[in-house]
């Protein structure tokens, strides 16, 4: 095994890291998912078989949470001595009619399933019995242990023709406590060193947030305290008209998404009778150097997206776009994770985190997108047809949408608490109907100037 395949003696959760564990609830672990739907049927045993094999590429999946000892710094990951890929894969037939809807159910019962801190924080839900003869796979894995882009990149190490990585020693010994306290002794003092840089940080914090700019959402029934239940419900673009659409209006393909969740919401609160001037969008900004399997964790910040709701979808675009280039120019990547860390921990261990978000006026949506494998997957010679991400919903947020890109489609989830969204078939029909709108105004423009 080369140098730079060595994991690190002493593995500590970062503060993102701390901000997932301190904010999740029973009623809303922080958990996420990936629906891989195969265009065939999956042994049980050919499963297990396969990712005991393919996960020694990947530490983490194998590692479990350790408390270090007081004074000797945060959480630590130790391998997990005692690991058998049979506690981590669950057998399941998908109810009649097999379709998407009963999937979805599906994976809304896996994703919202606590998983165990005593155990490496994932599952996979085998589903068989799918129409057409699919099956499909339900990845689980709980915030802390990677955030979406850390887990696409251990997702394709584990994909057939995956690129052979090193395996990695397993079991290894956890950490002595000697060694953990003279290793957060050094972190502090590394901490200090890093004050003058720590407040440019926080400055760039601050722009990534708004810089003070950002004004509160009007006040509207899509901010509620959720509770237990969701509900999923899946829409779906091309990828290429999207990418010409955006580039049209010097824009992005998640300028694109934004505009067409801004129109969707606007349209589903005039269905409710209701108005809303302003829409306050949360959208993840990845802070990670590498995009390796071996750099888990969470590396993510937040930026607010203030969004109209007045003029047609190229206006909209057109003031997004500038919206989004400009906080993109003016701060660091994930700077907001400095503020909202500290924040939501301290908030946590008073006992009112909870409190805070089911009164929250800050956000009224979280919109997430992530780059996905261009070209199509196979896993033990079936093929992907379809990826359908799916994250979680906290506080009193009662719908939110997650992208992904996958093969020249993207796919975005809606979840929702169905107790306080029980429209979401109408969320799903008018974000289609902004995506179509979306496009045609591209080929409109072009007809213009062609003429």
């Amino acid at each position: 095994m080369t140098p730079e395949h060595r994991r690190p003696a002493i593995q500590r959760t970062t503060g993102n890291d701390l901000m997932a564990l301190a904010t999740e609830s029973a009623v809303a672990p922080m958990q996420v998912a990936a629906i891989l739907v195969l265009d065939r049927p999956v042994d049980t045993a050919a499963l297990r078989s396969a990712l005991a094999g393919r996960i020694t590429a990947v530490p983490r999946p194998r590692q479990r949470l350790q408390r270090a000892p007081v004074g000797c710094g945060r959480p630590i990951w130790v391998d997990d001595a005692d690991f058998t890929i049979d506690r981590h894969i669950i057998d399941r037939t998908c109810p009649a009619p097999g379709d998407e809807i009963a999937l979805l159910k599906v994976a809304a019962k896996a994703a919202r399933h606590p998983l165990s801190r005593k155990r490496p924080l994932w599952s996979i839900t085998l589903v068989n019995g799918l129409g057409a003869g699919r099956s499909a796979l339900v990845l689980v894995i709980h915030h802390v242990l990677a955030d979406g882009i850390g887990g696409l990149a251990a997702l394709a190490l584990l994909i057939d023709g995956a690129r052979p990585s090193p395996e990695w020693a397993f079991p290894t010994p956890a950490p002595m406590t000697r060694d953990l306290l003279v290793d957060a002794t050094a972190s502090r003092f590394r901490a200090l060193r890093r004050w003058p840089a720590g407040l440019r940080l926080v400055r760039d914090a601050v722009t990534e947030l708004g810089g003070g700019h950002v004004g509160h959402p009007t006040r509207c029934t899509l901010n509620q305290p959720t509770g237990s239940h969701r509900q999923l419900a899946v829409v779906r673009a091309d990828l290429a008209a999207l990418v010409s659409t955006a580039h049209a209006a010097d824009a992005t393909v998640n300028d694109v998404l934004l505009t067409a969740v801004t129109g969707a919401l606007t349209a589903v609160l005039r269905h409710r009778g209701e108005s809303a001037e302003t829409l306050v969008l949360s959208v993840p900004v990845s802070g990670r150097g590498e995009n390796t399997p071996t750099a888990l964790g969470n590396h993510v910040g937040a930026m607010l997206v203030e969004a109209s709701t007045h003029g047609d979808p190229t206006e909209r675009l057109a003031a997004i776009a500038h919206t989004t280039r400009s906080r993109r120019q003016a701060h660091g990547q994930a700077a907001s994770a400095t503020l909202l860390g500290p924040a939501f921990r301290a908030l946590a261990r008073l006992g009112m985190f909870s409190w805070f978000v089911d009164r929250q006026r800050l956000v009224t949506t979280f919109v997430t997108n992530l780059h996905g494998p261009p070209s199509p997957m196979t896993f033990l010679g079936a093929t992907v047809t379809d990826i359908i991400p799916v994250t979680s919903i906290t506080g009193n947020v009662t719908v939110s949408f997650a992208a992904l890109s996958y093969a020249g489609t993207l796919a975005v989830t809606m979840i929702a608490d169905p107790q306080h969204c029980p429209d979401l078939a109408l969320v799903a029909e008018e974000l289609h109907g902004q995506f179509t709108c979306l496009i045609a105004g591209r080929t409109e423009r072009r007809a213009a100037g062609a003429g």
